[in-house]
């Protein structure tokens, strides 16, 4: 039962007055506001919720998915072979309607150099040769340096679709699933979905570039803990520029690529993901429906039409020659019909590109110089690296595996202009554990090659050469390595006696 104090013996603290009252409700009102501005850092993360499954509501009545594929040999492949797997790569981004949107994710994130180095030492067996093994550890570590295994490079297809509710989305993002997951077989690209602990790990890796911070979630913590998905893996805060952003220890700056050439070349993707720093390269695509696309062109073409008519009555009217036009009209008049050409004739198709890049640094000097690095990249390619200035949250945000592009800055391409940026460039092979062998380098990305032939599903090897071009070496070498490695038996069948045991 409430009892009012005695007014003669006021106890505890004083009550607020009216005034103070009203102001206190009026902040706390204005808090519980929902006005679209984040005021968390969980808050920016955009997405709803996060199934078990994988599948992730971004919004009301829009649901995605993310796929991890692996890369396959196409830089150092044959000129037939390379146009064998543009093609394929042409006939898969065909198989996406307007329904669909996907987007391409490329990260560079940094691994903890102790983890590359413990796969790659020799432990001591104290037999008398753990002098080489040092060595050869040694030689090792050098090896590692020339290269840029310091980087975890991933590939990511997300995509999604609208959808009254889960229940209709599902199907349908399983059926799209099973179709995306069978074209990359027919690459030759291993694929895998990632379930919802993956795809929450994975953008836990993003917001925590620096590797600072381990990401430790359990689906049985969310009722005990009462946290949301978003509080396992967003940062302590977010940090804001107009050019620039800071997460954790990291400094980013998101930009987008404004593509001006107008021939591109399939290098232009390597490069950027040739760079050796931690950054993010991301690719929104939608495909135009058909009907609606070649529609837009013909427009297109009435105006340029309508103003040639122009150009051409001014022309009259001053007495000189009416075939003289713009060259801008003419040239663009002229691209404009044979894209028409391709729409109608050909198996093209318009797609809508959003290129953003995303490069990080542990300084602000750093960053910049990473911004410089990749703006020449660009514009050795004839393109253009602009900086998204008062829009460094949305382009962040547009980066995450999610399918959601939040920056309205987009380019017309038709399917062979959008598969010129081909996301393959070569097969790595590392493999970790006591059983891996040091087989060289990369030739392309200079990556140590370490394979266990035993966990290969052919573990048989030959080695083929020119005279002289270091065969025999080559198989004394991976003698010496398994001897000082394993504990395998070593059977040497040597007819021109070029291995001899001689005993004391």
């Amino acid at each position: 039962m409430f009892r009012k104090p005695n007014s003669e013996k006021p106890v505890g603290k004083p009550l607020l007055n009216k005034s103070e009252r009203k102001k206190i409700d009026h902040i706390v009102k204005k808090a519980k506001r929902d006005d679209g501005i984040p005021r968390t850092a969980q808050q920016s993360i955009p997405f709803q919720r996060m199934f078990t499954d994988g599948i992730c509501r971004v919004r009301d009545g829009y649901y995605t998915r993310t796929i991890q594929f692996q890369d396959i040999n196409y830089q150092l492949s044959q000129q037939e072979d390379k146009t064998a797997i543009f093609e394929e790569w042409c006939s898969f981004l065909n198989f996406f309607d307007s329904s669909v949107r996907f987007e391409l994710s490329f990260m560079n994130t940094a691994t903890d150099a102790e983890d590359f180095e413990r796969n790659i030492k020799i432990p001591p067996k104290r037999d008398g040769f753990d002098d080489v093994r040092a060595e050869y550890s040694q030689m090792l570590k050098t090896q590692l340096a020339q290269g840029n295994n310091g980087l975890t490079k991933t590939k990511y297809l997300t995509f999604g679709i609208e959808a009254a509710s889960m229940r209709q989305a599902k199907p349908r993002l399983d059926h799209i699933q099973n179709d995306i997951l069978n074209n990359f077989r027919r690459l030759g690209a291993a694929a895998r979905v990632l379930n919802g602990e993956e795809r929450l790990r994975l953008m836990h890796a993003m917001f925590h570039m620096d590797g600072a911070e381990k990401f430790r979630f359990d689906w049985k913590q969310l009722p005990k803990s009462g946290l949301s998905v978003k509080d396992f893996i967003a940062p302590s805060a977010f940090a804001f520029n107009t050019r620039t952003f800071q997460v954790g220890g990291l400094y980013g700056a998101a930009s987008f690529l404004n593509i001006t050439a107008s021939d591109l070349s399939d290098q232009l993707l390597k490069d950027f993901l040739g760079m050796e720093s931690s950054q993010i390269v991301t690719m929104h695509v939608h495909s135009v429906d058909q009907n609606k696309a070649i529609k837009t062109v013909k427009r297109t073409i009435t105006e340029l039409d309508r103003g040639k008519i122009e150009e051409q009555k001014k022309a009259v009217r001053a007495g000189y020659d009416i075939d003289i036009l713009p060259s801008d009209l003419a040239t663009y008049g002229q691209d404009a019909k044979n894209l028409l050409k391709e729409l109608q004739s050909q198996n093209e198709r318009m797609f809508l590109l959003t290129f953003l890049v995303v490069n990080t640094g542990r300084t602000p000097q750093e960053l910049e110089t990473n911004v410089f690095q990749a703006a020449s990249i660009a514009q050795k390619h004839n393109c253009q690296l602009t900086r998204l200035d008062f829009q460094q949250e949305e382009g962040l945000m547009s980066s995450l595996p999610l399918a959601q592009n939040l920056i309205e800055v987009q380019r017309a391409l038709t399917t062979s202009s959008t598969a010129i940026f081909i996301p393959f460039t070569t097969q790595e092979l590392f493999q970790a554990g006591p059983g891996a062998l040091y087989y060289g380098l990369n030739a392309l990305s200079n990556n140590l090659i370490m394979v266990d032939r035993k966990r290969l599903k052919n573990p048989n090897g030959l080695i083929l050469g020119t005279p002289g071009s270091g065969k025999s070496f080559a198989a004394k070498r991976e003698i010496t390595n398994a001897f000082l490695s394993t504990d395998d038996d070593i059977i040497v069948c040597d007819p021109e006696s070029e291995v001899r045991h001689e005993v004391a």
